[in-house]
């Protein structure tokens, strides 16, 4: 127990613990650039989806077994892009032209154009054709966006600020530790005290 007028053994109140986690304001330029991955990556799997419908009809009809070749080609490509808008580590490690934006937009163009190639004008297949409009003029867009980003040096600009936002959640974890840590520390010195 602590006795009254002894500096020494009287402690201070334990500080008010910071439970709730140290939030930094996200990056709005993140927040951009993930949101246009994300519009990315949503028009990617739209190509996926054309192309494989593309891809079914021609197999069906059997006369342009050719155009269903190359719709599964265009299949494995989109999927590829839509890897690369997931910026996992594993397909950037073995494809280092994908972490840059130019790159990553050449392959998205080279997708929109392989789905627009080959369009099938019949009144039975309106949709079909109408799809794949939309999914390969959209893709096409976003791949113009990223070549002409990645040539302004914007991606190297977001792979940066992507690296401090990194670091700075790695130094509020390593805070948040230490407050974690020294609370258990003045707790034991308490509890030491009092015996």
């Amino acid at each position: 127990m602590a006795r009254d007028g002894d500096p020494e053994l009287e402690l201070e109140p334990p500080r008010a613990s910071s439970t709730g986690r140290v939030r930094s304001r996200p990056d709005p330029f993140l927040v951009v650039c993930r949101c246009f991955s994300l519009i990315t990556a949503l028009t990617a799997i739209l190509c996926i989806a054309v192309n494989v419908l593309s891809a079914v009809r021609s197999f069906k009809n059997g006369s342009d077994v050719f155009d269903g070749i190359f719709r599964c080609y265009a299949v494995v490509i989109a999927f590829f892009v839509v890897l690369a808008e997931t910026e996992w580590s594993f397909i950037i490690k073995f494809w280092k032209v994908l972490e840059y934006w130019a790159g990553r937009g050449m392959l998205q163009i080279f997708v929109a154009v392989m789905t627009r190639a080959f369009p099938d004008y019949s009144e039975s297949q309106k949709d079909l054709v109408l799809l794949q409009n939309i999914a390969s003029y959209t893709l096409l867009s976003c791949g113009l966006v990223y070549v002409i980003s990645g040539l302004l040096c914007i991606g190297y600009l977001k792979r940066s600020r992507h690296q401090k936002e990194i670091t700075r959640e790695q130094a509020v974890q390593d805070l948040e530790e230490l407050e974690r840590r020294r609370e258990e520390l003045e707790q034991l010195l308490l509890d030491e005290r009092r015996v």
